[in-house]
């Protein structure tokens, strides 16, 4: 039985292809859809939609089924359509008639609204949570490798002198910047869509002020045709930002399968970190980190899957959205453990010393030498002609001290300045206030 079923049963191949995976991925949604039903019928029993003595009923009722989502003892069964249906029913399954009065004044539509909110909401911290611990371990390895220098590359060419301290702090300071694109979708997703009902409002005297404070969200989706709008929107948006630090795991996944080839053999892991070959026994494949590159390019592609599925839908639901979660919620998982792995993988990274003591490396220091008879009074495009000249003869000898002082280069990393960036951004979130009015719902 479905909750808008009448008199007659769905074609069973139709219900089938229709339901698609809602009710595996709804799994993940049903705590956040017992806390918007708390939160709805707090607010019902407030307008006189629901007495004081049902709303008790119903409030330690749905608390109880929370325990058992949060225990792991809930499921949806094959006969429910999705994870709302499932809460409804059990509700009124074991308490009778009061279950059946907790629909009043919304839809599916707004009740899978602020369901999807509220799960990314927790998404999102849990993204942040890892992006700041490898934020940390990249923070401390360039602290630590400040010193020891290696090759830096334009065109995949040596170029300039550059340092692991230089290296591992650039993507420290990438995270700043794609935190601050999660922030932006952060504020897209902690906006309260509950009471727009099916997309057009109701005529019950809905205070969603009340639910939007109660939940814990920052503000509402105010106009109610917008907050069914939203859906499909805020998924690109929060796919975008994942999209941002996918990329930064991407690059630097890329420059680690280079620096541990044995061409350039600047780092290393432990042997049970690395892979080996059927038939060749000299090999540590960088298993981990191409994987890592792999599904971090997959994630780069989400927010252009999710365009082309929502792409010129007219104002109003479509089952078109449905889909959405079989692209999104998969990413979650996925990029949350690419954090998590390269934190592990580079608690255990070994920097080798003195790379640059190759000869191969010594044109490394043209600009250096450059510079040096520019501080002696030479004219610049002098200098830069001479030194040409003298590598073009052989006669070039480097000068391998790097005085590099000003912000941001090899001797002034400016750590603690993108550690400021890093904690401002973090601070934003206030995951703290979520936390608190979540507690007090479930209280």
């Amino acid at each position: 039985m479905k909750l808008w079923q009448k008199d007659k049963e769905t074609l069973k191949s139709v219900e089938t292809f229709t339901v698609g995976k809602d009710r595996e991925l709804d799994r993940e949604m049903a705590a956040f859809d017992v806390l918007g039903s708390l939160a709805h019928t707090r607010m019902l029993e407030s307008i006189g939609l629901l007495s004081s003595e049902d709303l008790q009923t119903v409030q330690k009722e749905l608390k109880n089924i929370y325990k058992e989502i949060e225990a792991g003892f809930f499921s949806i069964a094959d006969n429910v359509e999705d994870v709302h249906s499932q809460v409804e029913f059990l509700l009124t399954e074991r308490i009778g008639e009061a279950g059946k009065k907790i629909h009043s004044g919304r839809s599916r539509n707004d009740q899978v609204l602020v369901d999807l909110k509220l799960f990314f909401r927790s998404q999102i911290e849990a993204i942040v949570k890892n992006t700041q611990a490898l934020f940390d371990q990249l923070i401390s390895l360039s602290e630590t490798h400040k010193e020891k220098l290696m090759p830096g590359y334009t065109h995949l060419q040596i170029a300039m002198p550059s340092s692991f301290g230089l290296w591992f702090g650039a993507y420290a300071e990438s995270l700043v910047d794609d935190l601050e694109v999660m922030l932006a979708a952060w504020k897209v997703c902690n906006k309260n869509p509950l009471g727009s009902a099916a997309g057009y409002g109701s005529s019950f005297p809905l205070n969603r002020t009340m639910t939007t404070e109660l939940l814990g969200f920052e503000s509402l989706n105010y106009n109610v045709v917008y907050a069914q709008m939203g859906r499909g929107k805020t998924e690109r948006i929060l796919a975008q930002a994942m999209s941002s630090v996918a990329a930064t795991l991407a690059k630097f996944a890329m420059d680690v399968t280079l620096f541990i080839n044995q061409n350039f053999d600047f780092i290393s892991f432990p042997d049970e970190l690395t892979t080996g070959s059927s038939i060749m026994p000299h090999k540590k494949n960088p298993d981990v980190f191409e994987l890592i590159r792999s599904r971090c390019n997959k994630i780069q592609a989400l927010p252009n899957e999710i365009a082309m599925m929502t792409t010129n839908l007219p104002v109003g639901y479509h089952r078109d959205l449905q889909l959405l979660k079989e692209n999104l919620f998969p990413a979650f998982t996925s990029l949350n453990e690419c954090l998590e792995i390269c934190t592990f993988m580079l608690q255990n990274i070994t920097v080798k010393d003195d790379i640059l003591n190759d000869p191969k490396y010594d044109y490394l220091f043209s600009v250096e030498v450059v510079n040096d008879e520019v501080l002696k009074g030479v004219p610049f495009r002098e200098a830069y002609k001479n030194i040409g000249m003298a590598i073009e003869n052989g006669s070039f000898k480097p000068l391998k001290t790097v005085n590099h002082t000003h912000e941001g280069s090899i001797g002034n990393l400016m750590n603690e300045q993108i550690k400021a960036a890093f904690n401002k951004v973090q601070g934003e979130f206030g995951f703290g206030k979520i936390q608190k009015a979540i507690n007090a719902l479930l209280d």
